[in-house]
């Protein structure tokens, strides 16, 4: 296993700055995914640790070695691409085997290192097949076996499932986590997926515009994002934005809409300074976070507010239905068969011990 270490990395093509002084540290056995959307620098973070593209500045450290100027297979590392990367004139024994003949491993250790990769990835079937006669979801355990079997200080996986249907997506997902808690070894994996970044890492790091917008456990980063962008990006469907006032009266603080409705501010913030009487705030509020009375529990904290259904979207288990408030769309999640019917008023609680507060001009989530 192997720690990383990034300091002050830069990297440039040409006038765009793609990375802007990145500095992260990645522990030793720790399963890292980087998520953002296309063009946030996730890949070229990811190609740069990897030797493939050149640190304009700044620099990496693996296991204690500084390795920016070590070619990429003199680096220790495995990497797994989103396109598998398989030789198709070679059977699947000989693609997992090919960095070992290359290091002129014995062929005692590359039958049994290959062995057991297919043994612990289940392809142990296919060892005399070709590429072309496997399933996307084989080629990519294939991919995978190659990658595991050098014993590699450090796991790269650049999108490795985004070629492959929903299905067996969440079939791969497993595996690779499965295959982390059995190996122990530290992985970097790039995904612009925020469901397999909150279902793989032990710590993600999401990435805007080249810089890290904010790292931490897939729960810190759900429960306590740090601005907007976060908020939205983390959770499907995605949190709620509604433009709202605050008000401070004889009842207390409070947020008010355009049609004259309130709910409560978060007692968290309630006492907050920066919440002054008639400021614009938005209210974040995620889908799931708000009910008609009698679906759940009605513990302390949920204020009800009246709205009219627009549009209703069942699946099956759960129904997802939109109004609109304060000019903008909202969705809801609710129990199956809670409201059937466009134009349905109903009466709808929000959980706001669960609700943030923006401040418009930042972008930033108020804290207390």
């Amino acid at each position: 296993m192997a720690q990383l270490t990034i300091r002050g990395l830069h990297k440039y093509y040409g006038r765009v700055h793609a990375l802007k002084g990145i500095d992260l540290d990645i522990a030793e056995g720790e399963f890292c995914v980087f998520v953002g959307p296309s063009g946030c620098g996730k890949s070229t973070l990811l190609r740069t640790i990897a030797g493939l593209e050149e640190a304009d500045q700044g620099t990496i450290d693996i296991g204690g070695t500084v390795v920016n100027n070590l070619r990429p297979r003199d680096r220790n590392i495995a990497m797994v691409f989103q396109n598998y990367a398989l030789y198709p004139y070679l059977n699947v024994f000989e693609n997992i085997a090919f960095g070992l003949r290359a290091r002129r491993a014995s062929e005692t250790e590359i039958r049994d290192r290959v062995g057991q990769a297919a043994d612990m990835l289940g392809i142990s079937q296919l060892l005399d097949r070709l590429p072309r006669q496997l399933s996307g979801g084989q080629r990519q355990r294939v991919a995978i076996g190659r990658a595991i079997v050098r014993d590699a200080r450090l796991f790269l996986f650049d999108e490795p499932l985004s070629n492959l249907d929903a299905q067996l997506r969440d079939g791969m997902r497993a595996e690779i986590k499965r295959l982390h808690q059995e190996i122990e070894k530290t992985m970097v994996y790039v995904t612009h997926d925020q469901i397999e970044a909150m279902t793989l890492a032990d710590r993600i790091v999401l990435l805007r515009d080249g810089v890290i917008e904010q790292q931490g456990s897939p729960l810190d980063l759900f429960e306590r994002p740090a601005t907007r962008f976060v908020a939205g990006f983390l959770g499907s469907p995605q949190m709620n934005f509604i433009a709202c006032t605050a008000v401070r009266g004889d009842r207390g603080a409070a947020i008010r809409f355009d049609d004259g409705q309130s709910l409560p501010i978060p007692d968290r913030l309630a006492d907050s300074q920066h919440l002054a009487d008639g400021r614009d705030l938005i209210l974040g509020v995620r889908p799931e976070h708000m009910n008609r009375p009698g679906d759940i529990g009605e513990p302390a904290g949920r204020a009800a507010l009246n709205v009219v259904v627009d549009l209703v979207q069942p699946t099956g288990t759960r129904t997802y239905a939109q109004f609109r408030l304060n000019g903008t769309e909202v969705t809801v999640e609710l129990p199956a068969h809670a409201v059937e019917r466009p134009g349905t008023a109903i009466e709808l609680l929000f959980d706001m011990s669960r609700a943030i507060l923006i401040d418009p001009q930042t972008d930033r989530v108020i804290h207390d």
